[in-house]
């Protein structure tokens, strides 16, 4: 490790029961340089920062600041100590019901060193200062509610910042910003860096990274996997270390599509992002990957009407389609399997039955009367295909394992006909064996309809999906039949690199 380290971890261990999530952690931050950590969902990012932070204590291993021991109860001691994380939920790091100058000293004005009586005059004058020395210009009067997500990120920092740490932490800040919002973020982590603080930065954008990063640390299941420090750095070494240097492959025969169901022209998702085109035929299965935080959720939400795209056009069956909220979109044919069960409208307390019917309770009743016997036919039928376990269909959702809730989430929209069948994440949080059963499932019956998935990990992509789409900073710039795939090339368009045309 560098001799100049002001943050320095060694072998550092975190187990939740008899899941080791961490396997014995060595880096070191040094004072002025941007340090990236990536790593892919479940590789153990959040476990290591709320170590670092004080949110966690660790199982085994060691940690130094500044040449001391550094084992932190609280994130409160952390923060006393000189380690100060902001978090990737801005509102964790400010109060949306005070104005920015009481946000801005607030943790002067709590603990044992707070003046005994309240003073605006103070409270302006000391956020003055730390705006001042942050090159904050907002209006210290203004409410944070009424900010926007930058301005809140700006003063979430600020605040941070008034603790003179020797350690930041930024945790994927710039998810919810805007690219030119993001490049005020950049400018203010070039001042935290000049002033000799040690950042810890943690995204998956490349851009963020190729901006930022002096340099780049790979973690996978637990241990740092790769350093990249020597200029210039190896970005898609760094990807490719992250995701593994193999791709388990197994083997499909790729189909190609029978006609076209929908196609997207000139689409934009983002402000600022490039627009893309792109269509899907009957019968085919096709994976949209890339990292996270590049797109593919919004454009799942924009296809179902979640959001609404900010130009082009997309049409379904050769006409026009433009729903204007979901439920248009599922009476058009379009269905969404959204990345989060709970934000898919499952409810752990109903049981499968009711589960699997929810959204489609007018097809399955009869003159405004829920047909019981139709619905429980239904989800037997997806319990046999999709091998979910359990007693009945009369379960209750809560009473499954994580990996048979997911397939009850898939087999509610496999259980009617669609056009298009759009799957955001849906290998999340289940093992190989259920992964497995759902992929084949789809491809199984993918028959008249368009299925797109959208896919982090390149795995799941390969053994799934006939062809794989690649998007980087909000659009499209990778397609690749999955036959002979050139890896690659598959591999730096993840990282970013867009090779379209090269030699």
């Amino acid at each position: 490790m560098a001799e100049d380290a002001v943050f320095r971890i060694a072998g550092v261990t975190k187990s939740f029961g008899p899941n080791l999530v961490l396997g014995g952690i060595d880096l070191a931050l040094r004072a002025g340089e941007v340090t990236v950590l990536m790593g892919a969902n479940g590789a153990g990012k959040s476990t290591l920062v709320k170590i670092l932070s004080g949110v966690y204590r660790l199982d085994g291993g060691a940690m130094t600041l500044a040449g001391a021991p550094h084992d932190p109860a609280t994130p409160a001691e952390a923060m006393r100590a000189g380690v100060v994380t902001v978090h990737q939920n801005i509102n964790d790091g400010v109060v949306a019901a005070l104005d920015v100058a009481t946000n801005l000293t607030l943790d002067r004005l709590n603990g044992a060193a707070a003046p005994l009586f309240f003073s605006r005059r103070r409270v302006r004058r000391e956020a003055r200062a730390i705006a001042g020395r942050m090159g904050l210009s907002l209006d210290l009067s203004a409410d944070i509610a009424g900010l926007s997500l930058a301005d809140r990120q700006m003063v979430a920092i600020a605040r941070a910042m008034s603790h003179e740490p020797k350690v930041m932490i930024l945790d994927e800040p710039t998810a919810s910003l805007s690219n030119s919002e993001a490049t005020r973020l950049f400018q203010l982590i070039d001042r935290l860096r000049d002033r000799g603080v040690a950042i810890l930065y943690i995204s998956h954008r490349m851009s963020d990274i190729r901006r930022i990063a002096d340099r780049i640390l790979s973690l996978r299941d637990g241990a740092i996997v790769g350093t990249f420090d020597e200029a210039p750095l190896d970005y898609e070494g760094a990807v490719n270390a992250m995701l593994g240097q193999t791709v388990d492959k197994r083997a499909i025969k790729a189909r190609a599509a029978t006609k076209t169901v929908f196609s997207a022209d000139d689409l934009r998702i983002a402000p600022g992002a490039r627009p893309f085109s792109f269509s899907l035929g009957a019968g085919e299965v096709v994976a949209v990957t890339g990292l996270v935080g590049v797109g593919k959720t919004a454009l799942a939400e924009t296809l179902f009407a979640i959001r609404k795209p900010l130009g082009g056009t997309m049409r379904l069956d050769a006409r026009a389609y433009a729903p204007a909220s979901p439920g248009r979109a599922i009476d058009a044919g379009v269905f969404l399997v959204a990345k989060d069960r709970a934000s898919s409208g499952l409810v752990p307390d109903f049981n499968i039955y009711e589960n699997i019917s929810l959204p489609f309770l007018r097809r399955l009743s009869r003159l405004g009367v829920s047909q019981r016997r139709g619905e429980r036919h239904v989800a037997r039928a997806q319990i046999g295909e999709l091998s979910i376990v359990c007693r009945s269909e009369r379960d209750n959702l809560a009473t499954l394992s994580g990996g048979n809730q997911q397939k009850v989430t898939v087999g509610r929209w496999l259980s009617q006909p669609c056009h298009l069948l759009v799957l955001d994440e849906p290998f999340q949080g289940v093992d190989i064996a259920a992964r497995r059963d759902i992929a084949a499932k789809l491809r199984a019956g993918a028959g008249g309809r368009a299925t797109l998935l959208f896919l982090t990990e390149l795995d799941e992509a390969m053994e799934t999906a006939d062809r794989i789409l690649v998007m980087s900073e909000h659009t499209l710039i990778g397609e690749h039949r999955n036959e002979d795939v050139d890896m690659d090339r598959l591999l730096a368009e993840v990282a970013g690199r867009d090779v379209r045309g090269a030699a």
